[in-house]
């Protein structure tokens, strides 16, 4: 119905790093090309010389039922006629989006739920709560002897989870439940779930022991999604908690999400903790080295070489290692996986000091 959508959110981060995500007319993200010539024109201070006309500027309006509509929407992701009645649950709601519609969703489906961060004041958000804080749900599931837990982060595009024993289920685990459910409903789009280089490698592995596959692009679920809507795929999502049911919607949704596990608990009569059992992680070392500089790796002498016997090291017990800098701090990343804890540590040890040595800061 709209030509373009905005939300002005800072994520899963406190409410002083807010930004702009900018939406399509089809309800998905704009390209990153788009973006950066919206960032030049701001930037540049071009944009204070922009004149429109009336007919070019077109109109607001309030949407007075925009929480009811979300309501129902989500809803209908489910089978109608499923009940949570018997089911406790546990919502930590970040003081932020989420606030009022999941609490209501999983009340108006017979769910007794209890809420945690859902007293938004406009600068609380995500701090020390939501699904950056994950600790705080699990021990509430426990304490009330609830059935699972859920935390949002702020803007609610994301969610982990935790089992009735108030162990934590991240989105590895929600895509792992999710991809073995929808593979033996042949549901799965190309038996393919679109994951990211951070998900664990044992998520490869039982995948393809259930007879799908498993494709990875870079992190952000940006680049989940775009290679989704390429290929036509419809279950991906992020370790992180950025889970897209493109069946359902063309975002990460956490209620959505969360709702589909619930599902799944009900029609398979069976206990979140006893889904989270259908694959085992391998072991995962990751490093953060802090830096000075992000200095090209191949310019630092030795470290590629390490790298390149460090990858066979573990390859040959079907692990892998990624080195990258982070997007959004001054650090290096290095993730290790492997069957063997120990080659994990001592190659992991080797790397970041010889980081370190380079640019440490």
């Amino acid at each position: 119905r709209a030509d373009a959508g905005i939300v002005i959110t800072a994520s899963h981060n406190p409410y002083d790093d807010n930004g702009i995500k900018f939406f399509r007319s089809d309800g998905y993200k704009l390209d990153d090309t788009i973006e950066a010539q919206i960032e030049e024109l701001v930037f540049s201070g071009n944009i204070e010389t922009v004149r429109s006309t009336a007919t070019q500027i077109g109109k607001a309006v309030r949407i007075d039922d925009a929480l009811g509509r979300y309501i129902e929407y989500a809803k209908s992701s489910i089978p109608k006629g499923l009940t949570l009645e018997g089911m406790r649950i546990v919502v930590d709601c970040a003081h932020g989006a989420a606030y009022k519609s999941t609490p209501c969703v999983l009340r108006e489906l017979g769910a007794e739920v209890i809420v945690y961060g859902n007293q938004p004041d406009g600068t609380n958000i995500n701090r020390n709560c939501g699904s950056m804080y994950p600790e705080l749900m699990c021990q509430a599931v426990r304490d009330h002897g609830a059935h699972l837990g859920i935390a949002h982060d702020g803007d609610a595009d994301r969610v982990l989870l935790c089992d009735e024993n108030g162990v934590l289920i991240d989105g590895d685990d929600i895509l792992m439940i999710a991809a073995a459910d929808m593979l033996s409903q042949g549901q799965l789009a190309g038996k393919t779930v679109v994951a990211t280089v951070m998900s664990n490698a044992g998520l490869d592995h039982a995948v393809r022991a259930l007879g799908g596959n498993v494709i990875r692009t870079s992190v952000g679920d940006k680049n989940v999604i775009d290679e989704m809507v390429r290929n036509g795929y419809n279950l991906g999502g992020e370790q992180s908690g950025h889970m897209i049911f493109r069946d359902y919607g063309t975002t990460g949704d956490g209620l959505v999400c969360a709702l589909q596990i619930l599902r799944i608990m009900k029609t398979r009569d069976a206990k979140l903790s006893e889904l989270a059992h259908c694959w085992s992680r391998f072991p995962q070392v990751i490093t953060n080295i802090k830096v000075r500089e992000k200095k090209p790796f191949e310019e630092m002498d030795g470290l590629l070489a390490l790298v390149q016997t460090a990858e066979l090291a573990v390859e040959k017990d079907g692990g892998r290692l990624l080195l990258r800098y982070s997007g959004t701090e001054p650090k290096a990343r290095l993730l290790m996986e492997g069957r063997d804890r120990q080659i994990l540590d001592h190659w992991s040890l080797q790397i970041a000091e010889q980081i370190k040595r380079h640019v440490g800061a």
